[in-house]
């Protein structure tokens, strides 16, 4: 039994399965048009516009991090160009200053009060949220909502007030960990709520019939299953409170500062040392960027679980 080729108004053969010709329209030179180009000249743009973005953010971090391995003739003979040769004693300099340390250890204690009770404090407000029904629940929830709309330099103010006068304190590092956790909560809350509503509540169920409280089920069951957005928001709150100026300004004085404020008074003290100024900075922020890199993967599946619940 012989079959028939059937052939095509071009002459072309159709492949095997196919139904007929390409309906696709030909060009003037009888080539059809390509798709997925506009796709990949878009990914270009997208990829182009990301390198513009990283240059102009970190190109002023590692303009002050190659200025402190300069001299000040270096800075002003070429202030664009690389070290040569790099000079480490403006980075020696900073690091056998006391007053540097002092900052740091400001910082590093008002960070940590900072982050324990962001973190505590909004584990503890999202559990109600998440995991009770009662009427006003919802507004409740719009409340913390609306903080976020709410930045702390509209009350800095009675802030200023309320911490000097009526709580006594002034320069001390509970009196700037407060408030920064005070203003960290509604963004603790709206990440940690989803985490907290994703946990079936049979665990729950069953946690009770096995006898435990309310408050067992938490410290033992609800705080281990939420780690990944624990360790989201206390990072966050952490960089927060290290990076924090104007509330650490209005009360904090002498050796209590920070190292925020220890930059501004060593560029006001040497404004004419501009090598070592730059080393002074980087050293200044060098710890919550590390810090920071290292938890950058916990903080985007924090979010994504938070998005996902």
């Amino acid at each position: 039994m012989s079959t028939t080729t059937t052939t095509t108004a071009t002459g072309a053969t159709p492949r095997a399965g196919s139904a007929g010709p390409d309906p696709r329209p030909r060009s003037a030179d009888g080539r059809r048009p390509r798709h997925g180009s506009g796709r990949s000249e878009g990914g270009v743009l997208v990829y182009l516009a990301a390198l513009v973005v990283v240059a102009l953010t970190l190109g002023p971090v590692l303009y002050a991090v190659f200025g402190g391995f300069r001299t000040n003739a270096q800075l002003a003979s070429d202030p664009a160009g690389m070290p040569d040769p790099w000079v480490l004693d403006n980075y020696r300099r900073v690091l056998t200053e006391s007053s540097f340390w002092t900052y740091a250890l400001n910082s590093v204690a008002v960070a940590f009060i900072t982050t324990a009770v962001t973190v505590i404090a909004g584990l503890m407000a999202a559990y109600p949220l998440a995991r009770y029904q009662f009427r006003w629940r919802e507004p409740l929830f719009m409340v913390f909502v609306v903080g976020l709309l709410f930045p702390a330099t509209v009350a800095i103010i009675p802030l200023f007030i309320l911490v000097t006068r009526d709580l006594s304190l002034g320069n001390t590092w509970w009196g700037v960990a407060l408030p920064q956790a005070a203003f960290a909560l509604p963004m603790t809350i709206v990440i940690l709520r989803p985490f907290l509503m994703a946990i079936p509540r049979e665990m729950e169920e069953a946690a009770i019939v096995d006898g435990a409280s309310r408050l067992q089920f938490f410290w033992r069951v609800l705080l281990p299953l939420s780690a990944p957005g624990a360790v989201t928001v206390g990072v966050l709150a952490f960089v927060a409170s290290w990076n924090a100026y104007l509330l650490p300004l209005l009360l904090l004085q002498g050796d209590m500062k920070t190292l925020p404020l220890g930059v501004a008074d060593f560029s006001s003290q040497y404004s004419s040392d501009t090598a070592g100024v730059f080393a002074f900075t980087t050293l200044a922020m060098v710890p919550a960027l590390i810090f920071f890199l290292a938890m950058q993967r916990r903080i985007v599946s924090g979010l994504q679980g938070a998005v996902k619940g």
